[in-house]
C-alpha cells in the first residue's frame, strides 16, 4: 500500500537518493531539482511515496500561479519499485487529494508529459485524462475534468 508523505528534514536525503532508470532520466526532473523548485514556488507540494515504511517515489502537485489551475508536476518511482504498480496507486491517491481541494473555478487537473513516454501516457489515460491540445516545454499537455 503507498502513502503519500510530507517531505521534511528527517526524510529528505532518502527521498533525494531515488531515481528512475537511466532511460527514463529524460523523462522527469531529478528529485534535488524538484525540491529546489518547491523551496522557491512555495504554492507547490512536493510528497514523498512509501510503500512499507520505505521511500519508493516522489511526486509534487500545485495550484499553478499563472494559470490559477492544479497542476500535477512530478511523478516517479525509483527504478527499484517500478512494475509493481506503486505509480498507479499513488496516482489515484494524488487525485483523489487534490479532488479534495477542488471548487467551482478549479474543477480540472493538469498533467504534462514527454511525448515519447508512453507508460506515462497510458497511465494517464487509464485515469480518464485527455490531451488538450497545448504543448508547453515540449510535453503533451492532459486534462483531467470533474
Amino acid at each position: 500500500m503507498v502513502s503519500l508523505v510530507e517531505i521534511d528534514r528527517y526524510n529528505y536525503l532518502p527521498v533525494l537518493d531515488l531515481c528512475v532508470a537511466p532511460e527514463q532520466k529524460a523523462f522527469v526532473a531529478t528529485n534535488e531539482y524538484s525540491l529546489a523548485q518547491a523551496y522557491v514556488q512555495p504554492e507547490c507540494v512536493p510528497l514523498a511515496l512509501y510503500a512499507e515504511d520505505k521511500p519508493i517515489g516522489f511526486t509534487m502537485y500545485c495550484l499553478d500561479a499563472d494559470d490559477h489551475q492544479y497542476w500535477i508536476y512530478r511523478l516517479m518511482i525509483d527504478q527499484r519499485y517500478q512494475g509493481r504498480g506503486y505509480g498507479r496507486e499513488a496516482m489515484r491517491l494524488l487525485i483523489d487529494r487534490i479532488r479534495s481541494q477542488l471548487d467551482e473555478d478549479h474543477n480540472r487537473i493538469y498533467i504534462s508529459f514527454e511525448p515519447e513516454n508512453r507508460i506515462a501516457q497510458a497511465l494517464y489515460e487509464s485515469f480518464g485524462f485527455v490531451p488538450d491540445g497545448r504543448i508547453e516545454y515540449g510535453e503533451v499537455v492532459y486534462r483531467l475534468e470533474f
